[in-house]
């Protein structure tokens, strides 16, 4: 009976506009007759008050006009200007990244919002293109315009909401010293590469265990597995190289990381999950960028549960 009443109620609320209280009056109407039924179910029935209910439903419709909507197999479809629509979901995913951004904790640790707000967008994006692994929801973020002495590599679970690695990590030889400011798709360029990764299967080579990786963004990073272009640990990406050279070793091109942390990170982040590198180059610009369709693909995607974000 109760979610018949509610049924009603959603649907004032969609016409009338305004979600939160109505549904917490109901909810309170409903505590309110079970507490008391012994006083008030005798002299009014449960019909009786759904009648009233669908009155007050009549009431609002005839108020608004009958464009806003209506409803086709008890869902509710409003009718209005897409652009309206659209910019709805995006002020629904605005909230969601500024949220987890905060929970996060990562503006004390140094990523910028700009930096995770365009690693998520990316990352819904290539969810909703089945690029990715259904079961994981890891984002792993590399900030190339900060200086290699510092933690730029920023590992998230984002259905947990938990930040797991913070650490350091390198760039390639031909991308600069101490700071990336040059980046290229090319071979032989020894250059980091900018854009979108999926992360794919794990073997050991030279540097021992390492991921390799497939880029996303045609003419950024796309030869990016043709190059070698993985996920490896390495000696010189240590605070003892920073001290010793007063930055980073470098690599040819593959974002390496600590010795110490290869292991647990690439099995955190192997087998088709999203990394992104952000870097200085103005020119870059990728497809999954698309901020209109990762708000529709989160929109879509509200009412299930957190893990699947």
């Amino acid at each position: 009976m109760e979610s018949l009443m509610f049924q009603h109620l959603y649907y004032i609320n969609w016409k009338i506009g305004n979600i939160n209280q109505p549904t917490q009056f109901l909810k309170y109407l409903i505590v309110y007759l079970h507490t008391h039924e012994e006083n008030y179910m005798k002299k009014y029935t449960f019909w009786s008050i759904t009648m009233l209910l669908i009155t007050i439903t009549m009431f609002a419709i005839n108020r608004k006009s009958s464009a806003d909507g209506s409803v086709i197999n008890n869902q509710i479809i409003k009718a209005q200007p897409a652009s309206l629509a659209i910019t709805s979901a995006e002020e629904m995913l605005e909230q969601y990244i500024t949220e987890t951004y905060s929970i996060l904790g990562l503006t004390q640790s140094g990523l910028s919002m700009d930096v995770f707000k365009k690693a998520f967008i990316g990352y819904l994006n290539l969810k909703d293109g089945g690029k990715i692994n259904p079961t994981k929801n890891i984002l792993s973020i590399v900030d190339f315009t900060k200086s290699s002495r510092t933690k730029r590599l920023w590992i998230i679970d984002l259905a947990a909401q938990k930040l797991l690695f913070n650490t350091l990590v390198a760039h390639g030889q031909g991308s600069g010293n101490d700071m990336a400011t040059s980046f290229s798709n090319l071979n032989n360029s020894h250059q980091s590469s900018l854009g979108f990764y999926i992360t794919n299967e794990i073997y050991f080579g030279k540097h021992g265990l390492s991921l390799k990786m497939d880029g996303m963004d045609e003419g950024y990073n796309t030869n990016a597995r043709e190059r070698a272009v993985v996920v490896h640990g390495a000696a010189y990406v240590s605070q003892s190289a920073i001290n010793q050279l007063g930055r980073l070793g470098r690599s040819h091109g593959c974002p390496a990381l600590p010795s110490e942390l290869t292991k647990p990170i690439i099995e955190t982040i192997k087998n088709k999950t999203v990394l992104f590198i952000n870097g200085s180059e103005s020119k870059y610009s990728s497809a999954y960028l698309n901020p209109t369709g990762a708000a529709q693909n989160y929109a879509a995607q509200f009412a299930a549960p957190q893990s699947s974000i």
